[in-house]
This record gives C-alpha cells, sequence and structure tokens, in this order.
C-alpha cells in the first residue's frame, strides 16, 4: 500500500501528492498572506528548515503581476528555490515567467527585496540540490528528502533558481537624488 508521502513500500519508489492537493495548499497560503496583509505566511529559513516567501513575477504573456508562495533558502546573499510543479513534468508557472522576465520581487520576513533569477548550473546546482535534500532529511520533509527519486521520475530536471539581490530595476533609470 503506498502514501502520498513514503511511496511504495514494496518498490521503495516515492509518490508525490497529488498536483491538485499540492496546487489547493499554495492557493490556501497565498490567501491567508493576502488575506492577513502579510502577517502569516512567511517565514525565515533555518538550519533544519527552509522559509516561506512570495515571490511577485511579470506574467511571460500578460506582462500582469503575478505571486506564488515559495520554500527557499540562503546562500550567502541570494535566495535559493526549486522548480517544480508537485515533481510533474511541467514547469511551474512562476519559472516560466521569470525566464521570460528575471527582475522580480520577493517578499520576505524582514520586508521586499527586489532580486534577479537565474538557474543554477554545474557544481553550483549539485552543491544547492544537496542542500534542500539536507533540508528535507532534517526537518522530515519527504519530498524534498526524496528529491532525487522524484526528479528521477521526470522527463526533465528541475531547475535551482538563484535569485540575487538586485539594487534597482534593471529597466528603470538610476536614482540620482542626493540624500
Amino acid at each position: 500500500m503506498s502514501t502520498p508521502l513514503t511511496g511504495d513500500r514494496r518498490t521503495g519508489t516515492p509518490h508525490a501528492m497529488p498536483h491538485w492537493l499540492i496546487r489547493l495548499v499554495g492557493v490556501v497560503h497565498l490567501a491567508g498572506y493576502r488575506l492577513t496583509g502579510g502577517r502569516l505566511g512567511l517565514s525565515r529559513p533555518t538550519p533544519a528548515r527552509w522559509g516561506h516567501m512570495c515571490l511577485t513575477t511579470t506574467g511571460r504573456r500578460t506582462g500582469k503581476k503575478r505571486r506564488a508562495m515559495l520554500g527557499y533558502f540562503h546562500d550567502g546573499p541570494n535566495l535559493v528555490a526549486l522548480a517544480v510543479n508537485a515533481w510533474a513534468d511541467a514547469e511551474p508557472a512562476w519559472w516560466i515567467n521569470l525566464q521570460a522576465h528575471p527582475d522580480a520581487v520577493v517578499e520576505l520576513k524582514d520586508g521586499p527585496q527586489a532580486v534577479h533569477a537565474r538557474a543554477a548550473e554545474g557544481d553550483e546546482r549539485a552543491r544547492l540540490w544537496a542542500r534542500w535534500r539536507e533540508l528535507g532529511e532534517r526537518s522530515g520533509e519527504a519530498m524534498i528528502a526524496n528529491c532525487d527519486s522524484y526528479a528521477a521520475g521526470m522527463n526533465r530536471q528541475p531547475a535551482v533558481v538563484v535569485l540575487e539581490p538586485a539594487s534597482a530595476p534593471r529597466d528603470s533609470p538610476p536614482d540620482n537624488r542626493r540624500g
């Protein structure tokens, strides 16, 4: 018998929770964040657990602002997220939007921050992927601790997204005011 978090005990194959359930959790998380004016929904990462942030991207086709709640951790000044869509083959919309428009804003417990997104590659990706796995093991989150098994069942390699601090949006002029 299988369960959403442990998988098939006979084969050792993990099963992700149903996509609709993960999507529902995300919608409820974002709604709670919005309804409380941001008082609930955000958390800081700790050495044993990732944090939660609200990412605002620009829609690749509409140009409208789109929000998503994401797990993240710090890597120096950067924020790191996984571009997984309930471990399905399709990329999450927020990552597709960032590929088209890499400048975005994240809302953290400490306040908003402008960021520029890119996919980690090579040794950096391997190091950050291992950090996600470690956080999953420490926190008891089977879906992250088993990230290698889940990723092996996908037709694509999930992106490890690095959000680098941006001093100002790249398409706006610099602020030349004197203080």
